[in-house]
């Protein structure tokens, strides 16, 4: 049954694509045999690295900053919306491809729409250049970490001799003044933005324990990744709900909640909550990545899909709401140390995480134990985002070269090191003085516009060119059940119309009407910086326009015969969604 699905598949790319010959993947006992493909020794470990991959940082600062942004509670309709209709069909969408193809994103994406095959080299190459910069994010967590356990806490007064006289134990609203965790975090992570200056070499060698901690983590595969997650995964929801309780008996932290659950109605009309809802669901769950593709693909053969994304996607979604009444308690209680409104404090982006909280535990009871819980907590979710990206280089190379790496490096494991020791070499930029800079301008650019054509290219390729009804036969290959219609109209409707949509809203609106350049507080990047923005940004989508030029060039005919073909597989395949 197996060769014989597999022959349909091989004829039909041959028929409409004009491809003389195809590589499509056996199933079953051939294929294990052939690849000799390592599988999670359970599957409760690929659901944990599933959820460990999902739930990161994202869920602590990006979530309740984006919540607390558009008006509270109103971002929680859209938010919601677009993770049933966009997070939860796509997300099975993508590990149906993973676990169907065994093999990571570029051949993935290659093997369903040969003229899309650009897309998954694109995930790989935003996975990577993510993994790089996102690493000084775990960098300061273990920094933070141990200095949690000085007592007083380095950021807990004015009395160290880094603090200048404009310092302040309690943040204020005035310019002239600064707080203690925000000098703190001013003189350790980032010095001047006029020259690039030294390395901070305490930086530099706590980057490279992070990034041994990310090698001992992966050297094994999913062998070792699948014990590393029964931790990593599930020890930050006892910090969570620990935290949650000693925050919501602080004095003030109702007020934080209710602007946390109550709505500010007026904001739903404004096109940009809806925007940042659907980025958040892309960036949270990791649509487009590459990383749980990649996971999947070490999945046995018939496993239920449908169970893992629904548990994935769902625990992620409660995970950032229970950060959320965790973190705006926090902001309730620092809204009454200040004698400000909840809307009035200043809270962006990293700050969040390394100025606001380090200043609301520094006014708790037993303000060390809070720290260091916090910053493991911390560490251990930057450790399960940060493997994820690792892990879809290494599966990619793997899938692409396996004989050439192997007869290089002898060992997988000599090849996961040599991943992990190029990507320490060019993170050794984030740790010099102007750190910080690199990193807000790497992050601007990479993590919006790039995350959304490559999800939207995704889409195209899998549910329009390979088709809906043909993945849902493969679902039901492994599954024994087809995707429901929900998730068929989902895929084939509307995730491609909500992305189109949303693309021109990203490009149109802000990136042309109302550009506004790369920035870190006050400092706005000059245009040498911004063209150097775009080419970060430039390195991941580029592979989509080179794979279909490919695809293109080696397809026989002309330019419209070429285009008639691709044209006429994507009419039947409405078609056929119609009948």
């Amino acid at each position: 049954t197996n060769k014989r699905k597999c022959s349909v598949l091989s004829s039909y790319l041959t028929t409409q694509f004009g491809l003389g010959q195809v590589t499509v993947v056996t199933q079953g006992a051939d294929m294990e045999e052939e690849l000799n493909r390592p599988t999670w020794s359970k599957q409760i470990e690929f659901t944990l690295a599933g959820i460990g991959c999902a739930v990161g940082l994202g869920n602590i600062w990006r979530f309740p900053y984006l919540c607390y942004r558009s008006g509270g509670g109103a971002f929680l309709v859209p938010y919601l919306f677009m993770l049933v209709v966009l997070g939860i069909p796509l997300l099975s969408m993508e590990l149906t491809v993973g676990q169907y193809t065994r093999r990571g994103p570029v051949h993935a994406l290659a093997i369903v729409c040969p003229l899309f095959k650009g897309v998954g080299m694109a995930s790989v190459a935003i996975s990577f250049i993510m993994c790089t910069y996102y690493n000084l994010v775990i960098t300061w967590a273990l920094y933070y970490l141990f200095n949690s356990f000085h007592a007083p806490l380095p950021w807990q007064n004015c009395n160290n001799t880094w603090n200048t006289p404009n310092c302040t134990s309690h943040a204020t609203n005035s310019s002239y003044s600064s707080t203690a965790s925000q000098e703190f975090f001013n003189l350790h992570m980032h010095d001047s933005h006029c020259e690039t200056g030294n390395i901070r070499w305490e930086l530099c060698l706590i980057l490279l324990l992070a990034w041994i901690l990310i090698y001992l983590c992966i050297f094994k595969g999913v062998k070792s990744t699948g014990k590393v997650v029964y931790f990593t995964a599930l020890f930050p929801y006892v910090i969570l709900i620990a935290l949650l309780i000693n925050n919501v008996q602080l004095p003030g932290a109702i007020d934080g909640i209710k602007f946390f659950i109550v709505p500010e109605w007026d904001k739903l009309l404004s096109m940009e909550v809806w925007v940042n809802a659907a980025a958040q669901i892309f960036n949270s769950i990791g649509i487009g990545f590459g990383s749980l593709m990649a996971m999947s693909s070490y999945n046995s053969f018939k496993n239920n899909v449908l169970k893992d994304a629904l548990t994935i996607s769902i625990v992620n979604s409660l995970t950032s709401i229970l950060a959320g009444f965790v973190i705006f308690s926090a902001f309730g209680y620092m809204s009454y140390l200040q004698s400000i409104p909840v809307s009035d404090l200043a809270v962006d982006g990293p700050g969040l995480v390394y100025i606001v909280y380090p200043q609301a535990f520094a006014n708790m009871p037993v303000a060390q134990l809070w720290a260091v819980m916090f910053f493991f907590m911390l560490l251990c979710l930057g450790l399960d985002s940060e493997f994820a990206m690792v892990e879809v280089l290494v599966t990619s190379l793997l899938d692409q070269f396996q004989h050439k790496m192997i007869l290089i490096f002898k060992k997988k494991e000599l090849l996961v090191l040599a991943v992990c020791g190029i990507a320490f070499l060019l993170g050794i930029p984030c740790v010099m003085q102007v750190g910080i800079y690199i990193f807000q301008l790497m992050d601007h650019y990479t993590a919006i516009v790039s995350i959304m054509f490559l999800a939207f290219f995704e889409v195209i390729a899998i549910c329009w060119s390979y088709g809906a009804n043909r993945l849902s036969d493969n679902l039901e290959e492994m599954t024994g059940k087809r995707a429901n219609i929900f998730f068929r109209l989902c895929w084939l409707i509307v995730a491609p119309v909500f992305k189109c949509f949303f693309l021109l809203q990203v490009i149109l609106i802000f990136s042309i009407i109302q550009f506004k350049p790369a920035r870190y507080e006050d400092y706005v990047f000059p245009p040498w910086a911004q063209g150097v923005g775009w080419v970060i940004a430039m390195a991941s989508i580029i592979w989509i326009p080179l794979g279909s030029i490919h695809t293109l060039w080696v397809l026989p005919g002309s330019f419209m015969q070429k285009y008639r073909l691709l044209g006429k597989a994507m009419a039947q395949e409405v078609e056929q969604f119609v009948l």
